[in-house]
């Protein structure tokens, strides 16, 4: 091949990577790059083409993905040596899925390559060589603090917030804390997140619903339970439910803060979902003895990076970070080192920004394609709730999607065990997949919905 190929990038505006990967498309179906053949190394061609690094690696990284190019591990990066459609990325999945919210790549990647870069040219020998402690991690706690001080989560220092790996991790570490006694009973909305019911059978605890109505769980109930099983944890998401998208009111979240208040009951606000500022206080503000406020950076930034965090009642922080630390030790040196360089990234809110644009852009793709349908869906939210038409239950829903290549998540996996699912599924934003490929899933639903199972009664 020739070595000294180098496009014309000049006029590619914002996305240089896809134009640099569009560019190498056409020189492999042109043959102008052979199959078999090395391409210039990662730093040569942004110095040709006058980009960034990061850009070239982004750009390698997605003809990886489509299998256009080869990486090979202290050899560098190759054409392809197989018969691949060069002019398009790859054939339509088999098999797409709607069960978790996938986040597009409009920056992260790059963010990442860069951070890790930059802490392994830091990264002293001492550093990399002992356990975490609270000092190596005050840095990134510092940073973290200056991101949420907007939040409505009341007062809270630098001390006040403890990191774990993942928001689940941290609502696990937060009812190791706070539970006590053979049998402790907590409670969950009707339909809630199943992480709260697997974090709480993991501490042996016995899980009791409480009912909600439209503007979220009912207090008279919540109170009734409490008395009657001696709930010392209440979990909960104000803000987004997960899977009815449900929010719960301002008014409504201070009798449930009334109810906890009187009883000495806990209550976490698991605040993982909501992109956008919050619509309330949360129940850290509204409870400060007993309130906790737990999330992460898996539905705003990336999966990638496990680090969660919950901030707490002040005068149980030493024994919340006590608890990560006897599980866990805390997070590893470098992803502490990672997390800070991307969090104190200039590029970030950019990044943050076009990640919620293209996610509110998929939502109402979707919400255009199921029309006519019974749908809860927000802009701000990579969730959809669909409520199914007569003759559809909600597992048969699943399995004739399945059929069709669509995976999606039934209400069932919303419930507890003895208490009766709506006919409902949820389908979270795959961001990660073409826009033709994501239109084409949809439809599938949508025609199920147009045609229900006559041989199946409600």
């Amino acid at each position: 091949m020739d070595t000294m190929w180098r496009p014309d990038l000049s006029k590619a505006g914002k996305s240089k990577y896809q134009a640099l990967a569009d560019a190498l498309r056409k020189a492999i179906a042109a043959g102008v790059l052979e199959k078999g053949g090395k391409l210039p190394p990662v730093r040569e061609l942004a110095y040709r083409t006058s980009v960034t690094p990061g850009t070239v690696a982004r750009a390698y990284s997605l003809l990886i993905d489509e299998g256009l190019l080869e990486a090979g591990v202290g050899r560098g990066t190759f054409v392809a040596d197989r018969q691949v459609a060069a002019q398009e990325p790859r054939d339509w999945p088999e098999t797409v899925s709607f069960r978790s919210p996938y986040l597009p790549d409009v920056g992260q990647s790059e963010l990442l390559r860069d951070a890790m870069r930059s802490v392994a040219d830091k990264g002293t020998s001492l550093s990399m060589m002992r356990y975490p402690n609270s000092r190596d991690d005050r840095l990134l706690r510092d940073t973290m603090r200056g991101h949420l001080v907007d939040l409505p989560v009341g007062n809270f220092t630098t001390d006040d917030i403890v990191l774990a790996h993942g928001a689940q991790n941290a609502m696990l570490a937060v009812l190791q804390t706070v539970l006590e006694g053979p049998e402790p009973v907590v409670l969950v909305e009707q339909h809630a997140y199943a992480g709260f019911r697997r974090a709480a059978e993991l501490c042996r605890a016995r899980v009791v619903a409480i009912e909600c109505d439209d503007e979220g769980p009912r207090p008279d109930l919540l109170q009734e339970a409490v008395r009657r099983h001696r709930a010392q944890m209440f979990l909960t998401s104000a803000e987004v439910n997960n899977p009815t998208l449900r929010t719960t009111t301002p008014q409504r979240r201070r009798e449930i803060a009334s109810v906890a208040r009187r009883y000495g009951m806990h209550v976490l606000d698991d605040d993982c979902y909501k992109l956008t500022p919050a619509s309330g206080e949360s129940y850290r503000a509204l409870l400060p003895d007993l309130g906790w406020y737990v999330s992460s950076l898996s539905k705003s930034l990336t999966p990638s990076l496990r680090v969660g965090w919950a901030i707490g009642p002040r005068e149980r922080a030493k024994d919340l970070a006590r608890t990560v630390s006897f599980g866990s030790f805390g997070l590893a040196r470098p992803l502490t080192d990672i997390t800070q360089a991307v969090l104190s990234d200039p590029r970030l809110p950019d990044v943050l920004n076009k990640t919620r644009e293209a996610l509110a852009a998929r939502v109402r793709l979707a919400v255009n394609h199921l029309g006519g349908h019974d749908v809860t869906w927000h802009e701000d939210v990579p969730l959809l709730w669909i409520s199914l038409p007569g003759g559809w239950r909600a597992s048969r829903f699943v399995r004739a999607a399945q059929e069709q290549g669509v995976l999606l998540k039934s209400s069932e996996d919303f419930v507890l065990r003895d208490n009766r699912a709506p006919h409902s599924v949820r389908m979270a934003i795959n961001a990660q997949i073409a826009t033709g490929c994501f239109e084409r899933a949809v439809d599938k639903i949508r025609d199920l919905l147009d045609n229900p199972q006559e041989d199946i009664t409600v």
